[in-house]
């Protein structure tokens, strides 16, 4: 490398500082210095030093930053050309970087760092570098932007339509679903395809005048991880990034000017880890595309073929590629000698499927095989890669070649040792840093660093976009509104607005529009969210009063009817989204009754019977105004309302007793008539009850019939006997079925009761027979008299009055507790009063307690 050096030190002399050291200094300055001593002036050379060593251009530093190695070119532009003050290359001592990708940045940094300060030695400060990337995980899209313009098109405003497609690009990407996250990527250049004005194509807007100019771009994206690598490795030397574009860029810059872009040419940049492709037809760039595979891909062939280190392997391709017979050890300890065809026909097949690669590439960007292909790079002198590269796409072997640059368009002087293949990329980053292209603008978002692409002026907008902010989250959303449904129809709340967000820059208060300037930064602060509305039920419905009543005499409060999603609601509440709201001020006589705890259909008990669960109610008496009223009835202020309950659930008004009685049925004058049988059991709750007994709600109620019998008093009770007054003067004889009986004879169901009353002073009459039945005087003086039956009917009947036999008629207790039976047969009773001595009781068949004879005495 020290020729190299050389030849550079001597080219940038002219231009050095006075005070640099080292040989060529001490020549630049000589000639001065000794015409000074010659004329005897030494201070006016003294003088004259510091108008050289002000350097009035500035430097452009380009830095070739690849797989294999790292390239720098220095150089300042004088009189619209760059002139080259320096060049340096040093080969990276480690794999470091892979396909084009760093992946040990100090290990970059540190041969980035070594080639600088030898640069620095013949150039002086570097402080910013213009890099290039390999097109790994490269991803193009074609944009269209137009413009209206008025009078003549300046190149600043060519630019600005240029840089609008790139925008347009990167929207395009980002709506593409191409790849994940549109902004995890960086364009890293572009090219435009034409140009039109007015819907005539031209090659440059520059001068023309028009109304409406679009440009067609064609941007290329690489992933933001290439990126930022190279600016961490150009960071840790103090470089800044001057401009990034991409490799297959630079170099069809340098090797196909616009002027042969009509052709069909393909430039292959064939590097260590990358082969980028790029594409011209019809005056323009219409594709990029990339390989990743190239030179290293043969090295490791060898290393893998020869068990060899990679630095020894990619030594043996080089000898080999300029005809050298080669000898090695390799990591057994073994040495080995190869002549330099033994060595080529070992990489064949790799150089083979590395050519197959970049043919099928270029036909599927192309679509055809192109006129010719160009290859460049320190790959492009892989030995056969021309003619399988030809074969592969199906031109003759002439049509490819591999180019070293001459001339470059724009350079001037180029160094013989710039005159490679691999130094077509870096005189291209040179050429293109020089015409400021994609330069980097970085800022600070919230703590977080970003690099922007400075081609125009940038705003707050920008800043965001490119580092994926979405200004809507920071912004406050609205609070969520409430939908209710008041009375059937459709209600809306909005919720508040939400804050927008705060941005500053520097600490200052910004705009979206506010511009932005290198490491400014950014702040963004989010805004609050909007809160739900409060709505309240009178809000809704207004007012809740209602108006008053009068019931069962005392004044009430009769509030309008509101149910909040079918219920009551309490006091004033808040309402929730999605309520349903019904408001009636009208109320009707049934809903007041029930808000007074009035039951407006009545009592309701449930009880069970025989452990049948049964229910029953009680009908209350309801007057609105002193008049029966409906329950639908709509109230009126000052309306009276009487409530009163007509029946206390007792055992007669809850249960139908003369439905539950088993009887007897009997033939009386004729007709059939039923008598309640004896025998029947009720208890309520365990305890026996009468009819009369309250029921409460839940008792529990027992009944027994009775056994389908019933005696002769029973019978005469219950078919309404009405005997004659008492004054009358009668006997009486009671038949059934024809015979005799007593008022304690059984009685059964079809049975014929029959009651003879005949006058004392009357001859006998049929009784007689029946005596003569039976064996029984008919004048029996123990016969009773009629009045005394009736007597003990109505003793009787009185009983029956208040429920204390009404379930047992067969036992009949007097008084006094004694027990008597009745004599069958006539009964007269002596006309003098003094004859009251009861006669004599006799012993009757009978089923039942006997009755009284005192309840049966004659009153006449």
């Amino acid at each position: 490398m020290s020729d190299l050096d050389t030849t550079n030190e001597d080219s940038a002399a002219a231009s050095a500082p006075a005070k640099r050291r080292g040989r060529p200094k001490k020549r630049v300055q000589e000639g001065p210095e000794t015409a000074a001593k010659k004329r005897g002036r030494p201070k006016k050379t003294e003088q004259a030093a510091p108008t050289r060593r002000e350097r009035p251009k500035e430097l452009v530093f380009a830095l070739d930053i690849g797989t294999r190695s790292v390239i720098g070119i220095v150089a300042e532009q004088r009189d619209g050309l760059l002139h080259i003050l320096a060049t340096d290359r040093l080969e990276h001592r480690t794999r470091a970087m892979l396909d084009g990708q760093i992946h040990d940045v100090p290990q970059v940094a540190a041969i980035i760092r070594e080639v600088k300060h030898r640069l620095m030695e013949r150039t002086g400060p570097l402080t910013s570098a213009a890099v290039a990337a390999a097109g790994r995980a490269l991803y193009t899209m074609t944009a269209d932007a137009e413009q209206d313009f008025t009078g003549t098109i300046t190149p600043a405003q060519q630019r600005d339509l240029d840089f609008a497609g790139v925008q347009e690009a990167q929207k395009k990407l980002a709506h593409s679903h191409t790849v994940d996250d549109p902004t995890r990527y960086y364009c890293v250049g572009y090219s435009t395809i034409r140009y039109t004005l007015d819907g005539n194509e031209l090659k440059t807007l520059i001068g023309q005048r028009g109304r409406k100019a679009t440009a067609t771009v064609i941007a290329t994206f690489l992933p933001r991880q290439v990126v930022d690598s190279m600016q961490s490795a150009l960071r840790e030397t103090h470089l800044e990034m001057r401009a990034l574009t991409l490799e297959p860029i630079a170099g069809i810059n340098v090797l196909i000017p616009p002027t042969m872009r009509h052709l069909n040419l393909v430039l292959v940049d064939i590097g260590a880890g990358t082969s980028d492709v790029a594409i011209t037809r019809n005056g323009s760039v219409i594709a990029y595309g990339m390989v990743p595979m190239a030179g290293d891909e043969i090295t490791e062939s060898i290393s893998r073929e020869y068990l060899l280190d990679f630095n020894i392997a990619e030594d043996i391709k080089r000898k080999a590629a300029d005809g050298q017979d080669v000898s090695f050890t390799d990591i057994l300890g073994m040495k080995l000698s190869l002549t330099a065809e033994q060595v080529l026909a070992a990489i064949k097949p790799g150089v083979e499927h590395l050519a197959k690669a970049i043919g099928k590439q270029i036909l599927e960007l192309n679509g055809e095989p192109p006129q010719a292909v160009m290859l460049v790079g320190g790959g492009a002198r892989t030995p056969m890669m021309t003619e399988l590269v030809a074969e592969a796409l199906g031109i003759p072997a002439g049509r490819v070649a591999v180019r070293h640059p001459d001339t470059v368009d724009g350079v001037a002087d180029l160094p013989e040792e710039l005159r490679a293949p691999d130094a077509v990329t870096p005189l291209g980053i040179l050429k293109i840093a020089s015409i400021n292209t994609l330069h980097f603008l970085a800022v600070w978002i919230n703590d977080i660093e970003y690099s922007l692409f400075n081609f125009r002026e940038l705003n707050v907008s920008d800043a965001l976009l490119a580092a994926g902010i979405s200004l809507r989250k920071y912004n406050g959303r609205p609070g969520m509104g409430l939908m209710l449904t008041v009375n059937g129809e459709r209600r809306s709340f909005p919720g508040t607005m939400g804050t927008l967000a705060q941005i500053t820059i520097d600490g200052k208060s910004a705009s979206l529009d506010s511009p932005i300037h290198d490491d400014c930064r950014i702040k963004l602060v989010a805004g609050e969210n909007g809160t739900q509305p409060t709505v309240r039920l009178s809000d809704v419905i207004g007012s809740t009063s209602g108006y008053n009543v009068v019931l069962n005499g005392e004044e009430t409060s009769v509030p309008t009817s509101i149910l909040i999603n079918d219920a009551v609601p309490e006091g004033d509440p808040i309402l929730r989204d999605g309520d349903t709201v019904v408001s009636r001020r009208d109320r009707t006589l049934g809903e007041v009754l029930r808000a007074a705890h009035l039951p407006p259909t009545g009592r309701r008990i449930s009880y069970t019977l025989n452990g049948e669960a049964r229910r029953f109610s009680a009908l209350p008496k309801i007057t609105l105004n002193d008049a029966p009223a409906a329950l639908s009835t709509i109230l009126r202020e000052g309306d009276v309302i009487d409530y009163e309950e007509t029946a206390i659930p007792t055992l007669e008004t809850v249960l139908d007793l003369s439905s539950l009685a088993s009887y007897a049925t009997i033939t009386y004058e004729g007709k059939e008539h039923s008598v309640p049988a004896a025998g029947q059991v009720l208890t309520i709750n365990g305890r026996e009850a009468s009819p009369g007994t309250i029921v409460e709600d839940g008792s529990v109620i027992a009944y027994q019939k009775g056994r389908g019998t019933a005696n002769v008093s029973e019978a005469l009770l219950a078919v309404g006997f009405t005997p004659p007054p008492a004054t009358s003067r009668v006997t009486f004889a009671i038949l059934v079925n024809g015979v005799r009986a007593d008022f304690t004879s059984p009685i059964h169901t079809g049975d014929t009761l029959e009651v003879v009353l005949t006058p004392i002073d009357a001859p006998p009459t049929s009784s007689a027979s029946a005596s003569a039945t039976t064996g029984k005087p008919a004048d029996d003086p123990a016969a009773p008299a009629a009045s005394t039956i009736l007597s003990g009917i109505a003793a009787r009947a009185a009983q029956a009055a208040d429920g204390s036999a009404l379930f047992d008629a067969s036992t009949e207790t007097t008084e006094s507790g004694t027990v008597a039976a009745a004599n069958t047969g006539d009964q007269s009773v002596p006309p003098s009063p003094q004859n009251t001595t009861t006669p004599s009781a006799q012993e009757a068949p009978h089923t039942g307690t006997a009755i009284t004879v005192e309840s049966l005495m004659r009153y006449d």
